[in-house]
C-alpha cells in the first residue's frame, strides 16, 4: 500500500528546533528549508508528499497547488485555513493518508477519518533517522548478523491489536 504523507507545513516548521529560527527571520526561507529537508527524505523513501500552507497574498482568492522538488505544495484559498484543506484531503484519502500535525483538532479529525497521524516532532525524528541510516548505508529492514533467525512458533498471549491500529502501525513503519 502506498502512503501519501500530508504535512501541516507551518505546524512542522514551528515545531522544529532548526526550522523555527529560520522561519522567524524570513517566512519564505523557512518554507524553503522545509522543502529541502522533505526533498532529501523523498529521495530516500519515495513516498508521495503534500505540504499544505495557509494561503499567501499572491493566492488570495484561489487555492494554489504547485510542485517543487517532487513534492506537492498546496496553499489554502482566501477564507480557508490549511487545517480545513488537510481535513478534506484526509477524508478523501482515508487509509492511504498519513497526516503530520501536532494540532490536536486536525489529528483527531484525521484519525477519525481513517488516516494515520503522527506529530510533527515524531516525523522530524523519522526524517533524521532515515537520513542517518542513508549516511551509514543501512536500510530500515536490515537484519543484524547476531545469529537470530525468524520462527513461526508462537509465544505468549495471542491477542491482536484492532485492525485500524495495525494498519496505522504498518504505515508508520514505512517512514
Amino acid at each position: 500500500m502506498s502512503v501519501h504523507i500530508i504535512i501541516d507545513g507551518y505546524n512542522l516548521i514551528r515545531q522544529s528546533a532548526a526550522l523555527k529560527h529560520i522561519d522567524k527571520n524570513d517566512l519564505q526561507l523557512g518554507r524553503d528549508a522545509l522543502m529541502d529537508k522533505l526533498a532529501a527524505y523523498k529521495r530516500l523513501k519515495g513516498h508521495q508528499i503534500t505540504v499544505v500552507f495557509d494561503g499567501s497574498p499572491e493566492f488570495s482568492h484561489f487555492g494554489s497547488s504547485q510542485q517543487e522538488k517532487g513534492i506537492r505544495i498546496k496553499f489554502s484559498k482566501y477564507g480557508e485555513n490549511a487545517d480545513a484543506v488537510i481535513k478534506k484531503m484526509a477524508s478523501q484519502e482515508r487509509e492511504k493518508a498519513l497526516v503530520v500535525s501536532s494540532d490536536n483538532d486536525v489529528s483527531r479529525f484525521c484519525a477519525s477519518a481513517g488516516a494515520a497521524v503522527i506529530s510533527a516532532g515524531e516525523f522530524e525524528e523519522k526524517m533524521a533517522l532515515a537520513a542517518m541510516m542513508d549516511i551509514k548505508g543501512q536500510t530500515s529492514g536490515s537484519v543484524s548478523g547476531d545469529g537470530w533467525t525468524a520462527t513461526t512458533k508462537k509465544k505468549g498471549e495471542g491477542k491482536k491489536l484492532p485492525k485500524k491500529i495495525r494498519r496505522n502501525q504498518k504505515k508508520l513503519t514505512k517512514l
